[in-house]
């Protein structure tokens, strides 16, 4: 039977890791058909996340989430992991999108109007919430490719709030994480996207918990959590600067919603310890050699760092393949791979430093390299 997580919870910041899935590699499926997924492993790794204090963001990117797993096999993840979540005492946060719908980014031509895309989003708000779970309102494909403009996310993110039984958490994904949202929000301007954005959120301030953000752009970040109503958090989702976001400065600070997280939790954890405790020098110590790291995991095309993150997570025991839903273990290049290995063995990230050698040794021979 599952423990309660026994870490004591991180105090000065909310901290969350979005997590990757850990795929069956025994199952026979295609790349485009129904995912399979070894939950075993998979619900593991949360509650290695929850014993290091920090809380799971579900069915995100990190998960592949529009990458190779599909709707039902999210829905699934979802309610398992909100399951393990009470069992545990941990914390967690759901994506709530519209992947129902066919997706553009796939090769289908956009067929969902706006009241499509609405139920949609309603049919995932309300699965997250009768799990349990906090929902995060993630920014949709769908309503990228149907939206004319401004007005039609105001209209459409205005009834989703007024729905929602709890405070969500709203999302805001970059073309570099994903290029079917180029021009989020209704324009390529950022400044007036960010206006959007702002707007939804002063319309209904008590039921947004916070906001994450995801545009590697540390003043922009920065500018706009100032501008925040109170009680609303900024949840940092910058791979490059989170440090610095993270530590903030006098006008405050950001909490953190982070994929570079699933493979730095310990560390992570550590760092935002020594936060509560006062000492920013600690945590800087900690925290700041790690990004080069992320850095490299994150290097364009941004969007498959996830084959990086899956690949330490393999190196470091977690799971016993290197082996992604959809395939996605061959989008990185064996000399990327490589360097993540090395990047993340001068950290001490690996909980047994020659398991880790042993199996980048035996990826090598794969790929018909002598090591």
């Amino acid at each position: 039977m599952p423990q309660r997580v026994a870490a004591p919870p991180l105090r000065s910041r909310t901290v969350f890791a979005a997590a990757h899935v850990v795929a069956d590699p025994r199952a026979d499926v295609s790349p485009d058909g129904p995912v399979a997924v070894d939950w075993d492993a998979t619900l593991a790794f949360r509650r290695h996340l929850w014993r290091h204090g920090l809380g799971v963001a579900e069915a995100m990117d990190t998960a592949q989430r529009g990458m190779g797993l599909d709707w039902p096999g999210a829905a699934e993840l979802i309610r398992r992991s909100a399951a393990e979540a009470r069992a545990v005492d941990g914390r967690i946060a759901c994506g709530v999108g519209t992947d129902q719908l066919a997706s553009p980014a796939a090769g289908l031509p956009p067929t969902a109007g706006l009241d499509e895309v609405r139920r949609a989003y309603e049919e995932q708000l309300a699965l997250a919430e009768d799990c349990g779970a906090q929902a995060i309102l993630m920014a949709s494909r769908a309503l990228a490719a149907t939206a004319r403009g401004p007005d039609d996310y105001l209209t459409t993110y205005d009834g989703l709030l007024r729905q929602a039984s709890a405070p969500v958490i709203l999302h805001w994904l970059g073309p570099m994480f994903d290029p079917a949202l180029a021009g989020y929000w209704g324009t390529q301007d950022l400044d007036a996207a960010t206006d959007t954005f702002l707007e939804v959120v002063a319309a209904h301030p008590g039921k947004v918990d916070g906001v994450k953000i995801s545009l590697l752009d540390a003043g922009r970040e920065i500018a706009l959590r100032r501008r925040l109503p109170d009680g609303v958090r900024c949840y940092t989702g910058d791979d490059f600067h989170y440090p610095e976001l993270i530590a903030g400065d006098d006008h405050g600070f950001s909490h953190a919603l982070l994929g570079v997280f699933d493979p730095l939790a310990a560390v992570a954890a550590r760092a935002v310890r020594a936060l509560d405790g006062g000492d920013t020098e600690a945590y800087h110590d900690l925290l700041d050699p790690t990004v080069a790291l992320a850095r490299h995991l994150f290097e364009p095309p941004t969007r498959y760092y996830k084959t990086g993150v899956v690949l330490l997570a393999w190196l470091a025991g977690h799971q016993d393949h290197f082996t992604m839903v959809g395939g996605l273990q061959s989008a990185r290049s064996l000399p990327h791979l490589v360097r993540a290995h090395q990047l993340a063995d001068a950290l001490s990230l690996f909980p047994d430093p020659d398991l880790a050698t042993y199996r980048m040794r035996s990826l090598l021979k794969v790929y018909g390299v002598t090591p």
